[in-house]
């Protein structure tokens, strides 16, 4: 090992030196128990008690391959994102004609789109986590996941819904105080269950990195450096005035659905902007492909921070290179102490319910092997 790699050290803190972004593969018995759900053959809490149960089994093995932040692997949701958004007050679930547009792949056609001025008044990911508080017990931090406040803005704002977000809010400043008013409600409340690592997903920053996506999705004369200012604001109004023990950390990729993506670009568009948000304790940021570009954003990192990098994909069964991603890592230490790095999949396993195409097996042979390789850097 190399003089770069001679003081590096673990953490007790999140984000941890082998670290997940959140969401598994969903097991066949909550997939069967969905349909039977949808064709009204099991009640609401009959689908619950087989997901709890399903949750209990993912808590124990993510125990099992060492991880110190667990999640309940997103079982309960059908998108990263959506469910969050349909969950606050003022939002409702509507079809689209089309999906979000990935390579090759069109996701299913839906959105969250408003239907009364944003507020939260009971968020059903609050009973969600005490379920994971629970099942995680004193042995493992309970990470709770949630779209940023920019994603959810992004979502308000594209094509389909804009017209209907402008008849409740002709004043952008007003939207954007009711989604992070909202927004620190819904966190108040996970922190006041035991909520100590909260991981804000935020896609709109990788997909900003790739003018030509950007504008088929929002709008051709759209200004990107104000939007981008306008991202960065929303989300730091949110995180502004946290309680100070709750460690807030964001993950940016460029989209992971079915093994797919959605952009393309490194991270030197928006680095100055997103690394400049303050009260950010660390970024899972992607970097398994060259899609994602090279590590020289990393140098607008602040100091305290740590970044995660995902320089292993999610979305293939086959492993990479052991030593080509400690050559990795030792080349991000070019721009970052090696202490303020630490490891982890590119995004989650299933950023939706339909999963990558990979199998469970493989999917815990991904994370066995990311904790081998943080343990032969980080002593």
């Amino acid at each position: 090992m190399n003089s770069i790699l001679d003081n590096a050290s673990q953490r007790k803190v999140t984000p941890f030196r082998h670290d997940i972004v959140g969401s598994f593969l969903r097991p066949q018995a909550i997939k069967d128990a969905r349909i039977q759900f949808q064709n009204n053959e099991i009640s609401a809490d009959e689908l619950r008690k087989i997901e709890d149960n399903e949750i209990i089994k993912l808590v124990e093995k993510q125990k099992s391959v060492g991880l110190k932040a667990v999640t309940d692997g997103e079982f309960r949701r059908s998108w990263w994102h959506l469910d969050f958004m349909w969950g606050l007050d003022g939002v409702e679930k509507v079809q689209l004609a089309n999906g979000y547009q990935f390579q090759g792949v069109e996701t299913r056609a839906e959105t969250a789109r408003l239907s009364g001025k944003i507020g939260h008044s009971r968020h059903p990911f609050i009973e969600d986590f005490k379920f994971l508080k629970q099942v995680a017990g004193k042995d493992a931090i309970a990470r709770q996941a949630i779209p940023a406040p920019a994603q959810f803005l992004a979502e308000l704002l594209r094509g389909e819904n804009k017209e209907t977000t402008d008849t409740y809010y002709s004043n952008l400043d007003e939207l954007v105080t009711d989604i992070a008013k909202a927004y620190k409600s819904v966190i108040q409340a996970l922190y006041n269950e035991g909520c100590r690592s909260l991981q804000l997903d935020d896609c709109t920053w990788g997909m900003l990195c790739d003018k030509n996506y950007w504008e088929a999705r929002q709008h051709a004369d759209e200004n990107i450096e104000e939007t981008k200012k306008l991202f960065a604001r929303v989300n730091q109004e949110t995180v502004n005035e946290l309680p100070a023990d709750l460690v807030v950390t964001t993950h940016v990729c460029r989209g992971n659905y079915h093994s797919t993506w959605a952009s393309s670009g490194g991270y030197e568009p928006v680095a100055e902007t997103l690394f400049g948000i303050d009260n950010i304790d660390g970024y899972y940021l992607e970097f398994d492909t060259d899609r994602a570009g090279d590590f020289t954003p990393l140098k607008h990192l602040k100091d305290q921070q740590q970044v995660v990098l995902g320089l292993v994909s999610s979305k293939t069964g086959e492993l990479e290179d052991k030593q080509t991603v400690i050559n990795r890592i030792k080349e991000a230490t070019q721009f970052v102490d090696i202490n303020h790095i630490c490891l982890s999949p590119q995004c989650g396993f299933a950023s939706t319910e339909e999963g990558n195409i990979l199998t469970e097996e493989q999917q815990w042979k991904k994370l066995a092997f990311i904790k081998e390789i943080a343990d032969e850097i980080w002593k």
